[in-house]
C-alpha cells in the first residue's frame, strides 16, 4: 500500500507537495463546490500555491448540450480585463512612453470639457478620475453609444460633489473605456493587439483573446474557438444571449468582452505572485499595478485596476468582474505567493467566498 503512494509523491514532486495538493482540494471542495450544486452553468477554478497549479471544474459550459466545463473552456472575463490595460499603462511608464500624470486629452484631443481635460492617465487607471457616466449603471441596456456620443458625454461631465479629479475613488467602466482609447491613440494600434503582444505572448497565454463584435453582437472568432465558449446564464438559470455574446454599452472597436480560460489565467496568476521566469520589466509592471495608490477605508484600498483588501492578518490583491451572465475573479496573496481564479458562466456567482474564505484558508499556516 505504501509503494503507490511513494510513486505518486515522486511523480508530483514530494510527499509535502501531495499533502498540499490534498489540502487545496479539501478547501476548494468545502467552500466552492457547494455553490455550484443545482445551478445552471458551471465553474472553472485554478489555484496556484507553493509553485504548483491545480484545476477544479464543475458543471456545464452549456447546459442544453451537457458540454462540461474544462480548464480550457473560454469564459467572459468582464472587468477582469481591466488589469491587463493597467499593465499596459505600467509598462508604458517604465519604458518612458507615457506618464501617469499625463492628461488623457494629450492622447485624445476630442476631450474639451473643463472637467475631463484635467483627468490624467494615472487617475483613470486607479478609478480616481471622478468620472461616473450614465453608462456606468446596470442593468445592461438595449441601446449602445457611438464614439462621438461617448465624447459628448465626457465633455459634458461635471461631478455633483464639486470635487476635482484625483480626490475620490469612484469605480468607473467609462474611465477604462477612455483609457483604452488613450492607449490606442498613443501607440497607434488596437487594444487587442497591444494586450496580445505586450502581455499575453510573453506570458504564454495563447487562450486569451479580445475579439471584435459582429453585427449579431457575437464575438468574431474562428469556429473551433467559438465551440469552446460558454453559454451564459442569469443567476436564476435563464440563458442570456448566445455563446460569444458581446455585451457592452459602446458601439466602437475594442469595447467587447475579453475571453480566457482557467488554464491561461493560472499562468497570469503565477506571473503576478511569482514571476521569476518572466521578463524583469514585465514582472515590475505586474507588481506596480498591484500596489495600493488610494486608501478608501481601513479595510479597502485601490491600486491600478486591482483592489487591495486588508483583512486582520492578510493582504489580498484582487479583481472581480461580472455581467448579468458571467462572473470572473482573480485573487492574489503576494506575500505567500498564492493565487486563485474563478470563472463562472452565470451572473452574481458569490466570488466573495474566495476573497474572505478560500484565500485566507490557503494562506493559513498549518
Amino acid at each position: 500500500m505504501i509503494f503507490p503512494v511513494l510513486l505518486l509523491a515522486l511523480a508530483r514532486g514530494s510527499v509535502a507537495d501531495v499533502g498540499m495538493d490534498a489540502r487545496v482540494q479539501r478547501i476548494v471542495t468545502a467552500y466552492l463546490a457547494p455553490e455550484t450544486v443545482g445551478k445552471a452553468g458551471g465553474l472553472a477554478v485554478a489555484v496556484y500555491v507553493a509553485g504548483h497549479t491545480q484545476f477544479f471544474n464543475y458543471g456545464f459550459a452549456d447546459g442544453s448540450t451537457k458540454r462540461p466545463v474544462t480548464s480550457d473552456t473560454l469564459f467572459n472575463l468582464a472587468s477582469v480585463r481591466k488589469p491587463f490595460e493597467a499593465i499596459l499603462v505600467a509598462l508604458g511608464t517604465l519604458r518612458g512612453e507615457l506618464g501617469l500624470s499625463d492628461p488623457v486629452s494629450r492622447y485624445v484631443p476630442e476631450l474639451r470639457g473643463d472637467y475631463v481635460k484635467g483627468v490624467t492617465i494615472g487617475e483613470l487607471a486607479t478609478h480616481t478620475s471622478g468620472l461616473l457616466l450614465p453608462t456606468d449603471h446596470p442593468p445592461w441596456p438595449n441601446q449602445s453609444f457611438t464614439l462621438q456620443q461617448f465624447f459628448t458625454m465626457l465633455n459634458a461631465w461635471t461631478p455633483q460633489s464639486g470635487e476635482r479629479p484625483g480626490k475620490q475613488r469612484i469605480y468607473t467602466h467609462a474611465g477604462y473605456v477612455l483609457l483604452q482609447l488613450a492607449l490606442e491613440r498613443r501607440y497607434g494600434r488596437p487594444i487587442g493587439e497591444l494586450i496580445k503582444d505586450r502581455i499575453l505572448k510573453p506570458l504564454g497565454m495563447n487562450q486569451t483573446l479580445l475579439p471584435e463584435r459582429g453585427p449579431d453582437h457575437r464575438a468574431i472568432m474562428a469556429p473551433e474557438l467559438l465551440k469552446r465558449v460558454v453559454q451564459g446564464y442569469s443567476d436564476t438559470g435563464v440563458a442570456i444571449g448566445p455563446p460569444g455574446n458581446q455585451q457592452g454599452y459602446y458601439d466602437f472597436p475594442g469595447t467587447g468582452q475579453m475571453l480566457s480560460s482557467a488554464r491561461d489565467l493560472a499562468a497570469f496568476v503565477a506571473a503576478c505572485v511569482d514571476g521569476e521566469a518572466i521578463d524583469p520589466q514585465l514582472r515590475q509592471a505586474l507588481q506596480m499595478t498591484q500596489r495600493e495608490t488610494f486608501r478608501v477605508s481601513e479595510k479597502f484600498g485601490q491600486a491600478m485596476a486591482w483592489e487591495n483588501i486588508h483583512l486582520n492578518d492578510l493582504d489580498v490583491v484582487d479583481k472581480p468582474g461580472g455581467l448579468d451572465n458571467a462572473t470572473a475573479y482573480v485573487g492574489l496573496v503576494p506575500a505567500h505567493k498564492i493565487g486563485i481564479v474563478l470563472l463562472a458562466n452565470s451572473g452574481n456567482f458569490p466570488h466573495e467566498i474566495a476573497r474572505y474564505r478560500v484565500l485566507p484558508e490557503l494562506a493559513r499556516e498549518e
